[in-house]
C-alpha cells in the first residue's frame, strides 16, 4: 500500500504540519474542512506546500518521523526546493 507524506503550511513561512497518510486527497479534504479537532484546526493550517509519495506506508511512516526530528531550517528548504513560492500544490493530487 502507497504512503504519503506531506507538509502544509498556514502561509509562507508560517506555522508548518507534517503528516502521513495512505490516501493524501481524502486526508487533505479532512484537514481543509476542519473534520478532525486538533493542531491544523486549531492553526488554521490548510495548504498543502510539499508531499512525497512512497511504494510504501511504511516508508512514508519513516520518512515523516525523519522530518518531525529536523530543525525548522530544514523542512523550509525542503519545501522551498519542491514549492518556491509557497503555492497550494493540491491540484497535483488529481491523478493520486
Amino acid at each position: 500500500m502507497k504512503g504519503y507524506v506531506y507538509i502544509l503550511a498556514s502561509r509562507r513561512n508560517g506555522t508548518l504540519y507534517t503528516g502521513v497518510t495512505s490516501d493524501l486527497s481524502r486526508r487533505l479534504l479532512e484537514h481543509q474542512q476542519a473534520l478532525t479537532p486538533g493542531f491544523t484546526s486549531r492553526y488554521d493550517i490548510k495548504r498543502l506546500v510539499w508531499f512525497e509519495e512512497h511504494d510504501l506506508v511504511t516508508d512514508a511512516i519513516a520518512r515523516e518521523k525523519q522530518i518531525k526530528n529536523w530543525h525548522r531550517k530544514w523542512k523550509l528548504e525542503l519545501i522551498e526546493s519542491f514549492n518556491p513560492e509557497w503555492e497550494d500544490v493540491s491540484h497535483y493530487l488529481h491523478g493520486i
